[in-house]
């Protein structure tokens, strides 16, 4: 096996790393590609066990652009959300129990740009891919008890305020078509009666599509805002059931175009949070996992 082959078998795994790091699809690529370079660049001797060396570079390289990227998502139009990634073809590792699913749902990703960049390496690395605190230390070029605190400090933050309830991918299948159901149809008091009394809408336009640019708060505002929405996607709009990011989720596709993805949160009271990406940026990359899809019926 070659030096370029080898690195294809560690591929996935480094992407989904990268993913989990910087919450975008396309940035994950970047890095992997700096990262083959690196490997391609490497001195004969310098690489003894490949796959730590890679995932402390591909670390690295992610921490040096989660430094750039929080000044550059604070300028962001609107509210900031994580391009989403098709999960049940594998792109992101095994989604076989919940909390597989729930460690890449937008929700979760999003609460990861509260913690620092080295927070968010040790929380991926520990949870995503059973490193240990020592190993974690390692690529993190600090002492094990840095890196367990660095460690305890991001699960705290992750977690502070955060329901554990976790719904079943039967539970959240159901939701959504109910809720598609509903929306299209203007049916406002069976929308309402899907949303939690204080449920909340968050659209990401990135200033390129119309987008709500403040958070939609409460049921009435919510149902009213997302009535809106699918009467003014009446005529022109497929919308698709397709699994990205651990769960089921909707996409809208005109005229053979991904233009919007639409993903539920589900509590015991119900669905508390709607996230609804528009930045075409931010969908090609889903697009391109779903050329089937692309194809007018």
């Amino acid at each position: 096996m070659d030096k370029a082959q080898e690195f294809e078998a560690h591929r996935p795994r480094l992407f989904s790393l990268a993913y989990r790091m910087l919450g975008s699809a396309v940035e994950a690529e970047d890095v992997v590609q700096d990262a083959y370079l690196r490997w391609h660049g490497a001195e004969p001797g310098q690489v003894v066990a490949p796959a730590p060396w890679l995932a402390k570079v591909l670390t690295n390289l992610c921490l040096n652009r989660l430094t750039s990227a929080r000044a550059q998502r604070e300028e962001y139009v609107g509210p900031w959300l994580p391009e989403p990634v098709r999960t049940d073809c594998g792109a992101l590792g095994p989604m076989e129990t919940a909390e597989q699913r729930d460690a890449v749902s937008l929700a979760v990703l999003v609460m990861m740009e509260r913690l620092t960049p080295p927070e968010r390496a040790a929380v991926v690395l520990r949870d995503a891919f059973d490193y240990s605190h020592r190993d974690i230390a390692g690529v993190l070029d600090c002492s094990e008890a840095n890196a367990r605190q660095l460690y305890r400090r991001a699960k705290r933050h992750l977690t502070d305020g955060r329901p554990r309830f976790v719904p079943s991918q039967k539970l959240s299948g159901e939701l959504l078509a109910r809720f598609l159901e509903a929306a299209a149809e203007g049916a406002m008091s069976q929308l309402e009666a899907l949303l939690a009394d204080q449920v909340v809408a968050w659209s990401d336009g990135g200033g390129k599509v119309g987008a709500a640019r403040r958070p939609v708060v409460g049921r009435e505002m919510v149902a009213r805002f997302l009535a809106g929405l699918f009467a003014r996607w009446a005529n022109g709009v497929r919308i698709e059931i397709v699994e990205a990011n651990g769960s089921p989720v909707a996409l809208g596709w005109e005229d053979g175009e991904l233009t919007s993805f639409g993903a539920l949160e589900v509590g015991e009271a119900g669905i508390t949070g709607i996230r609804l990406v528009r930045n075409p940026d931010k969908l090609a990359f889903l697009a391109n996992q779903l050329p089937e899809l692309s194809q007018n019926p």
